[in-house]
């Protein structure tokens, strides 16, 4: 990079491009960056959409802007949404867009990463196979890659894989030296490391070894669980995870811009958190979901597959696992989390502060972007779904926000 351009990106940015590297993609101050570049860092294969087109005209939400983000607080919501080192927020109501906020330095057509909503949308995926007979959540993975089966894999059920309850004897450590830096490095996400070996992402995860209790326990959130479903959807498709996301989804969803997926150095699909999109676009996927599977132009998803996503998680078993304190009355299906209790709301998530929030009583979809300096902060967990909450609950009417 010539040094005038050079130069020009650390105006915009606050650092040189070269200063970005594998090593500290993840973290600020270059993670606002990365997360919307991440195909600049890590080889990434592309979801091309029919037509890219314009994006809606952006609302001028000053009202909400300046509202409490709570009740009672003293804290605005772009304050907020600036404290939690939002990138990009937006949201509809029944289908209309009502509020719109971007950091500075960050353009609302600039696709970013979401880490494991990534994990939801590969489970869509699943669901238009499985309607059409080319896949059965009760078969095993090793009935379909037989490489496996010495694994932890081989006799969990495609079914334990979508609701992560495979017994794996992995940690979901996202600062750990350990088995997790050795997974992100077959997945090209970390440097290669001397003395390591050069191991693509699919035999890594034929190396890991099944936990001590059986298959079908407790939720144990573990992201390889979503990285090998995307092995078994190539399989029996015979086709590219990501043409397959572009026929199916993103094609028939209308989306203004091609999305994009990391791979691996092999091209296998990162498909637990790899995803890149528009934040629109993916307010356009909530907005399919909450309208039961359609979109714009028709069918996308199976109905019987939303409404067993959002009725059918157990939430004894939610209350077992790992991540019950995340959504207390919480359960987990099909890769989806619903938030319990009394509501209907359900959500995807992902690491440093990516949400696509659904309440289908209140007919709001909610998308927000982040690069929070940590990866997972459960304290901010907590005030983003009490925000989220208010926002589909609020009563100023959606007109007066625009």
């Amino acid at each position: 990079m010539t040094m005038a351009i050079e130069d020009e990106f650390e105006k915009k940015n606050g650092f040189p491009r070269s200063a970005a590297t594998l090593e500290n993609w993840r973290r600020q101050p270059f993670s606002r960056w990365s997360f919307r570049n991440a195909a600049e860092l890590v080889p990434s294969a592309r979801i091309a959409t029919d037509m890219p087109r314009p994006l809606p005209q952006r609302i001028r939400n000053q009202e909400l802007m300046a509202s409490p983000v709570q009740p009672g607080s003293g804290e605005t919501v772009a304050w907020f949404l600036a404290r939690s080192q939002t990138d990009s927020f937006v949201m509809s109501r029944d289908g209309r867009i009502v509020a719109e906020w971007h950091a500075t330095g960050v353009d609302r057509e600039d696709p970013h990463l979401v880490f494991s909503i990534t994990k939801s949308i590969t489970a869509l995926v699943f669901a238009i196979l499985e309607e059409d007979g080319l896949i059965d959540p009760s078969l095993s993975v090793g009935m379909i890659l037989p490489e496996t089966r010495k694994s932890a894999f081989g006799d969990a059920t495609l079914r334990e894989l979508l609701d992560m309850r495979v017994s794996l004897d992995f940690e979901e450590s996202y600062l750990s030296d350990g088995d997790y830096a050795r997974y992100r490095r077959a997945m090209l996400w970390n440097p290669p490391q001397a003395g390591q070996p050069d191991e693509g992402l699919f035999k890594m995860l034929c190396s890991l070894r099944k936990g001590e209790a059986a298959h079908g326990g407790a939720h144990a959130y573990q992201s390889p669980n979503s990285d090998m479903l995307g092995m078994v959807i190539e399989k029996v498709s015979g086709r590219r995870f990501t043409d397959l996301v572009s026929d199916l989804i993103w094609k028939p969803l209308g989306a203004s811009a091609d999305a994009f997926l990391t791979v691996d150095r092999l091209g296998a699909p990162r498909t637990a958190g790899g995803f890149s999109c528009r934040p629109h676009d993916l307010l356009l996927l909530g907005e399919m979901m909450m309208n039961e599977g359609v979109g714009q132009a028709g069918r996308i998803i199976p109905a019987r597959f939303i409404h067993d996503m959002m009725k059918n998680g157990d939430e004894k078993i939610w209350a077992e696992g790992d991540q019950a304190d995340f959504l207390p009355h919480g359960r987990y299906r099909s890769q989806w989390y619903q938030v319990g209790g009394d509501r209907q709301a359900f959500l995807a998530a992902g690491i440093h502060g990516q949400y696509l929030y659904v309440d289908p009583e209140t007919r709001t979809v909610i998308v927000k972007y982040a690069s929070q300096d940590e990866p997972a902060d459960d304290p901010l967990d907590q005030e983003n779904l009490a925000f989220f909450r208010r926002l589909c609950t609020e009563q100023v009417a959606a007109e007066s926000w625009s």
